[in-house]
């Protein structure tokens, strides 16, 4: 390494870009060459692992460049933090990650011997309930370490880690507190992890430890949250960004005062009351929040707003400690823009959302989102820790250390479902066929760079598109670039194996290996196998990637606030599929079944060399798609499908393409030769038929509560559902016993009262009571005004 890169690198980069480097442009194209960053004045790095917990304490190592000394080595991050690293006996650099308030990628400089900050990569921060397992320790039987000290829970607990995560054959066994002090989102507002004490020094580091936990030392039993870290015992106790392996944050039950252990139930209630009057005080978020989708069909498909929440998985055993009779639950994610709050929405096996005016383990609102937001390292927006102070604490408080969660659920009633609305959604797919926004049908097989979708919203999709062979006239979809307003440029495309994605983050590759959720700048992207990609915007817009035999099926989400603001391939999304297709001048397609002229409204949707948002990293790119045209006039394909009888895929056609779709597939097997690409083109079309349907709009009539003094049968608010009320022994019912939901978003008959027998007497003898103290009233003031007309005419005064 060297205080800036060598000129060989300059000269090599700006001839193949053409532009100076100073610009940047030519950044993705000198990557290869491990010599500069996009600024040009610093070596960029690259490290493995590149990832670990928000926590702190994974030591990663510098690749791809060998260090004469074996000291003078510092990394920052995030501009702030600096850990001390080393230089191993192989010349190469090691660091550890800093304890960090946020999450997502952060930056990463690294100086040697004194040098500045001149060498630069990345670092990705996760938040500790989505790190793998692998990667943090474990409390065996998590259940016991959370409600130890209540009636009927003791004993040992035990955890276990890998030792490999920690250098070192003894290590010590710390336990570590989280608090925000100051005014709730007042200036002085702080978030602070410290060390607390040590549990146990120089243990073996066999991966296993156990102890029989003893009430807080005095002075620590204020601190409820926190995590055990296993360090090294060539530390000193409690000192900071070392090697480290750390638990999931807790509760810290077997941690409190021997007053919690007398009495749980007493002990919580103080502490749940306290947290109702706290909340009396805070501002209100509830307003700001998004609404839940009515179905577990639409929470799962509604991907560009909502992902799964780790803790309630149905696609994991539907393990849903806080959530008792619930099989799913998402989350919102993006957190409420004035306050961080979180939505959370839980789901039934019948499908049906849960709320908590019916179950303990209904969807729940949050002050503070699980995930962070902005700004992150101010409270409330610290990810998970935040949320475990304001939402989950106070549920362990009022709900399961003691039973009033009437208090809980006074200050985080579920949403329902009535103000959601659907997103509308499109898919490319095939060699390359769309469907629009508004459900018009149609193929392209133009060769070059388009525009997908551009909303006046500032959110751009683009896609290329390249021959399917040398001798097929068809085209696929191999890559889609997309950015919403000035945050990252996010692009997905088809790997050089042809059998993954390949995501870059402003023009430089992502790894998933270590980790398949990243936050960036303004966006979010979900890769959980290497032909599964999904991106999520601020706007709550999502773009799904799937690749399916070498083809991208390409699926965007937008929500409803983008209406008639959408252009391109795509379509304009208003409800009006007579217009999907329209010309920049303003001229529509008239006839859809003729593909001359639908492939020149294709042709119209070409990008510019100036709006393009893709990356050019290898010599065909550069030849092809930067310097070329970006729509390729001299390529025409094929635009009829060849009936020929004598074909030998002609049988093979018929038993694969049936039902919807059926011609899409017909092409791809007739024109592009491969039935395993129809078979292909046939699932991806029904997998949008499938989304359209889970994502159908339902009618909602809204939550309607229990009478006082009275029962209700039946927690389903939706149009046709039934709700039947009855009362108490004692109390009369007044109002409709039973209500249905009806197509106009309205409960049929009348509001329900429970009413006491004597209510109506009562009520009756005072309203007579009131009458006839009228009744003289009026007839004493009658008989008064007679009085004085008699005087008044009187001759004798």
């Amino acid at each position: 390494p060297g205080p800036s890169p060598q000129e060989g690198a300059r000269n090599t980069c700006e001839g193949k870009c053409g532009k100076s480097v100073p610009t940047c442009s030519c950044e993705p194209t000198c990557r290869s060459l491990k010599t500069c960053c996009p600024d040009y004045a610093e070596f960029c790095v690259e490290i493995s692992p590149y990832s670990g917990s928000i926590m702190g304490g994974t030591e990663f190592v510098v690749l791809n460049v060998t260090f004469s000394n074996t000291s003078g080595l510092m990394c920052r991050f995030h501009n702030n933090t600096v850990t001390e690293g080393y230089v191993d006996g192989h010349g190469r650099g090691h660091c550890v990650s800093p304890l960090l308030y946020r999450t997502g990628l952060v930056s990463l400089e690294i100086s040697y011997n004194g040098s500045a900050f001149n060498r630069a990569g990345t670092w990705l921060s996760v938040h500790s309930g989505k790190l793998d397992s692998k990667f943090k320790a474990a409390m065996v039987n998590s259940t016991q370490w959370q409600y130890y000290g209540t009636p009927n829970v003791s004993g040992t607990l035990e955890m276990t880690w890998n030792p490999s995560l920690v250098r070192g054959n003894k290590v010590n066994i710390e336990l570590w507190g989280y608090r925000e002090t100051g005014d709730p989102y007042g200036e002085n507002w702080q978030a602070e992890w410290k060390y607390l004490y040590t549990l146990a020094k120089d243990q073996p580091n066999n991966g296993s430890f156990s102890f029989v936990p003893k009430p807080a030392q005095s002075g620590f039993s204020s601190w409820e949250l926190g995590s055990l870290r296993v360090s090294s015992s060539i530390h000193g106790e409690g000192k900071r960004d070392v090697q480290a392996v750390w638990t999931e944050d807790h509760a810290l039950a077997w941690h409190l005062e021997e007053k919690f252990r007398q009495d749980s139930t007493a002990w919580a209630l103080d502490k749940c009351l306290a947290w109702d009057r706290l909340e009396e005080k805070l501002p209100s978020f509830i307003q700001e929040l998004i609404d839940c989708p009515c179905t577990l069909a639409q929470a799962r498909a509604d991907t560009g707003r909502f992902h799964t929440d780790y803790g309630c998985d149905i696609e994991k055993g539907s393990v849903c400690t806080y959530h008792p009779g619930c099989v799913h639950c998402v989350r919102a994610i993006q957190a409420s823009p004035l306050r961080g709050a979180g939505q959370q929405c839980c789901y039934d096996s019948n499908g049906t959302q849960v709320l908590t005016g019916d179950s303990i383990g209904g969807s729940t609102p949050d002050r503070a989102h699980d995930w962070g937001s902005p700004p992150y390292d101010k409270p409330p927006h610290v990810p998970g820790q935040s949320h475990w102070l304001y939402d989950v604490l106070s549920f362990y408080y009022c709900c399961l250390w003691s039973d009033n969660c009437q208090y809980y659920f006074k200050h985080r009633p579920s949403s329902d479902c009535t103000r959601y609305k659907s997103p509308s959604t499109a898919v490319v797919f095939g060699d390359p066929h769309f469907v629009t926004f508004d459900h018009a049908s149609f193929s392209f097989n133009g060769k070059g760079e388009y525009n997908l979708m551009t909303s006046e919203k500032n959110l751009t999709i683009q896609g290329r598109t390249e021959p399917m062979n040398a001798t097929i006239k068809a085209t696929k979809l191999t890559s889609v670039a997309m950015k919403e307003s000035n945050f990252d440029t996010v692009e997905v495309r088809v790997a050089s194996d042809q059998s993954s994605l390949e995501v870059l983050r402003n023009h430089k590759s992502l790894s998933f290996s270590e980790q398949s959720w990243m936050d960036l700048t303004g966006v979010s992207v979900f890769s959980p196998s290497p032909t599964n990609v999904t991106v999520m915007f601020r706007s709550g817009a999502g773009v799904e990637v799937r690749l399916r035999e070498g083809t991208m099926t390409t699926t965007v989400l937008l929500p409803k606030s983008f209406t008639n603001t959408t252009s391109g391939l795509l379509g304009r999304m208003n409800d009006d599929l007579s217009d999907d297709l329209t010309f920049n001048n303003g001229q529509v397609v008239q006839n859809l079944s003729n593909p001359e002229e639908v492939f020149s409204f294709g042709a119209s949707c070409a990008i510019t060399a100036a709006s393009s948002l893709f990356t050019y990293d290898s010599k065909y790119l550069l030849d092809t798609y930067a310097s070329g045209p970006k729509h390729h006039v001299n390529f025409i394909p094929v635009f009829s499908i060849p009936e020929n009888p004598n074909d030998p895929l002609a049988n093979q056609t018929s038993e694969i393409c049936s039902g919807e779709g059926w011609q899409f597939c017909r092409y791809d097997i007739l024109v592009g030769r491969n039935p395993s690409l129809g078979n292909a083109t046939r699932a991806a079309f029904q997998s949008h038929i499938s989304l359209l349907k889970a994502l159908r709009s339902v009618v909602a009539c809204g939550y309607i509560a229990a009478p006082t003094n009275g029962k209700k049968v039946g927690s389903s608010y939706l149009q046709g559902a039934k709700l039947q009320f009855s009362c108490n022994d004692g109390y009369a019912l007044r109002g409709s016993q039973e209500r249905v939901c009806q197509e106009n978003g309205q409960w049929s008959g009348e509001t329900v009262r429970c009413e006491h027998p004597s209510t109506g007497i009562i009520a009756g003898s005072v309203i007579g009571g009131i009458a006839l103290i009228l009744i003289i009233t009026m007839s004493v003031l009658y008989y008064k005004k007679l009085s004085a007309k008699s005087v008044l005419w009187s001759p004798h005064p």
